[in-house]
């Protein structure tokens, strides 16, 4: 497979392009509304899930007129199911994360069948396209993380009440809330932006603002627990970079200030009015960088070239079009998003790391435990 050349100018046919950002499959499942005892001694209900296509697993299919979708083969063809709107040949990397849990999938919040008994384990609210900002992905007609959060609190959260019998601030702390937002705000937004309106100090800062501003919306219904997967190294997306070695550097330095923003936001949990949140940060960008930089070791054969063949802009897959035989190899599956194998590595790095500068303060497994 071709990787897609590098363009010194940026199109707003790039910049739709740029505007996704990774893959999931849902079963359904019957549940009930107790918490499920897992092995390592927590209860966990479920998961709720916010962010963008690194966690959407369908929400995007429903969408009129929205150009960020992957609800066609070759998406999803190692999948019972087949395609079902992940971004990715497989599971993604919260789907993963559920597997950690031992907790079921859940139902895109699109789902019209997303009520009743089948929210009771939770309801992934993941959206192909936006950011942490709301106009980031403003022209593909994606759902807006604060709007994932007022879908969550209008219409999602009353039902849960009723479905169990208690209120919000009683049940959510049985929840973890997963949000997976960030990488589209640098790989489209900031990118189209960088030295015009925001230097990569004052940008970081603006999306940790808007972030807290979204957790604690969130802490104030009753969520406690949260597990916030960094920002990815965009600028080794094949999209943008033509082999490892050439991948944008200005780019990934910007994310790893919004890390370093986004570790000391959690450490201000009480000056910020968070006393009794409990958080888990993944710096995804090192974990990632680690399976490029040491691809051997991490069991990949290739991390330059995607494995299914991608449109003129190098984004998404084609559809129907050619795939590696051998997805296991692979870093990436398009020009933005992490093959299952991949996934795996950073859902298992979330979940068990012991590694500090991999997860902070604590990783997932002991995070559930508090």
């Amino acid at each position: 497979m071709s990787r897609t050349p590098n363009s010194n100018s940026i199109s707003i046919n790039l910049f739709i392009t740029l505007s996704f950002f990774v893959l999931a499959s849902y079963s359904n499942v019957v549940v009930d509304a107790s918490p499920t005892n897992l092995n390592n001694g927590s209860s966990l209900r479920g998961m709720f899930i916010f962010g963008s296509s690194i966690v959407d697993n369908g929400n995007n299919n429903n969408l009129f007129g929205n150009f960020a979708k992957a609800n066609y083969l070759p998406y999803g063809i190692d999948l019972a199911l087949g395609p079902t709107g992940r971004f990715s040949n497989g599971k993604n990397v919260a789907d993963l994360i559920a597997d950690h849990l031992k907790l079921p999938l859940v139902p895109p919040f699109s789902d019209p069948n997303a009520k009743g008994q089948s929210i009771v384990h939770g309801v992934n609210f993941g959206s192909g396209g936006p950011g942490i900002l709301d106009v980031t992905g403003v022209l593909l007609g994606v759902t807006s993380m604060n709007n994932q959060i007022k879908n969550f609190k209008n219409k999602i959260l009353p039902q849960l009440e009723t479905e169990i019998g208690r209120k919000a601030h009683k049940i959510l702390p049985e929840y973890l809330f997963l949000v997976g937002a960030g990488n589209n705000d640098y790989s489209s937004y900031y990118l189209l932006h960088e030295n015009i309106i925001w230097t990569p100090e004052v940008f970081a800062a603006k999306l940790i603002s808007n972030l807290f501003a979204q957790l604690k919306e969130l802490y104030d219904l009753g969520a406690r627990k949260f597990l916030l997967l960094s920002v990815y190294p965009v600028g080794c997306n094949p999209v943008l970079a033509k082999n490892k070695k050439n991948c944008v550097k200005e780019l990934n330095a910007a994310v790893n200030l919004y890390y370093d923003q986004l570790l000391i936001m959690v450490k201000r949990k009480n000056d910020q009015h968070m006393p009794a949140a409990q958080f888990s940060v993944v710096n995804s960008a090192k974990i990632i960088n680690g399976m490029i930089q040491n691809a051997n070791a991490s069991g990949f054969t290739n991390v330059d070239f995607t494995c299914c063949d991608t449109s003129m802009l190098g984004g998404l897959c084609k559809k129907k079009g050619k795939v590696c035989p051998k997805r296991n190899e692979y870093v990436y599956f398009d020009g933005l998003h992490l093959t299952e194998a991949a996934n795996a590595i950073l859902a298992t790095k979330a979940y068990n790391s012991i590694d500090s500068s991999q997860v902070f303060p604590v990783n997932l497994e002991k995070l559930v435990q508090f």
